[in-house]
């Protein structure tokens, strides 16, 4: 049976205290789920919709991490904002997905078994649409200020140079929030806009680490950090017992394919892990 809906208001007792003192807080919430999460400690992923490889390697090895000492938010969309929030239901974290549509009827509807297990593990849904109203594609920009709101920080992780996970971070900045973006490959279009937001003064972060230094939070330690996704764990493994090997001889040894291994690698090396030596040879750093 699905959680019923609550509907908040701004004198409401649950009301995000947070929340509330941005410029133009939602003058009511309706929430399916668990509304104890809009007060605890938020921190907001987003990004494309249109993910690449590299783009589901750094949702599935930074969140974990940050799930361990933030509800994570994002926006359930397609790409970045559901490999966010699937990586914190499955290392057992919590999740609030901000909607740009009624909670009754989460969009997209590609995701409608990603909404129930948010519910199923004492996740949270909200909007500030109620049920009967019309859905406009500008929704989901309005809904933007409310995935900055409810964080102590947001993360992009790829995004174009005009993606609407760029209007999150101008949002967040405005508000005081601390911004993060994970850098990517130079000729992909995906990391114009995560480069764009360095530039412009945005914190660069290659693991959970970058952020919760910020907040002087316990750092995770590299051996912890690179375990928390399979197929980094699988190619330490694999470095530490046969030595430097090339991508080829890499995939050979795992069971994963070319372009996730490559993705993997290439955020291994931003973050330290690895080293690619001349001849596109990878070593696990000491």
């Amino acid at each position: 049976m699905s959680p019923p809906v609550t509907v908040l208001t701004l004198k409401s007792k649950e009301y995000p205290k947070l929340l509330k003192h941005i410029s133009d807080p939602p003058a009511r919430l309706y929430c399916r789920g668990n509304i104890s999460l809009l007060n605890t400690e938020c921190f907001s992923v987003v990004g494309t919709r249109s993910m690449t490889p590299y783009g589901r390697e750094a949702a599935r090895s930074i969140v974990p991490g940050l799930a361990r000492h933030f509800t994570i938010v994002s926006g359930m969309a397609l790409g970045v904002d559901a490999a966010a929030q699937r990586a914190a239901l499955d290392c057992g974290g919590r999740t609030i997905a901000v909607l740009g549509t009624a909670v009754e009827k989460p969009s997209p509807q590609a995701n409608y078994l990603l909404a129930q297990d948010i519910l199923k593990h004492g996740g949270l849904l909200v909007s500030e649409f109620k049920s009967g109203e019309p859905v406009f594609a500008s929704n989901f920009a309005i809904r933007d200020r409310i995935l900055s709101g409810l964080s102590k920080g947001v993360l992009v992780i790829e995004a174009d140079e005009k993606s609407g996970s760029l209007i999150t971070a101008r949002l967040a900045a405005e508000q005081g929030r601390d911004v993060f973006a994970v850098p990517g490959n130079v000729f992909s279009s995906k990391s114009a806009g995560p480069h764009k937001l360095i530039r412009s003064g945005a914190k660069l972060a290659t693991s959970a680490n970058d952020v919760l230094e910020e907040y002087s939070l316990l750092p995770l330690d590299k051996a912890h950090v690179s375990t928390e996704d399979p197929v980094h764990a699988a190619i330490l493994d694999i470095l530490e017992t046969h030595g430097p090997l090339n991508i080829d001889a890499i995939v050979d040894h795992i069971e994963s394919d070319a372009a996730q291994v490559m993705a993997a690698l290439s955020l291994m090396e931003l973050q330290g892990l690895v080293n690619q030596m001349p001849g596109g040879i990878f070593r696990k750093n000491d």
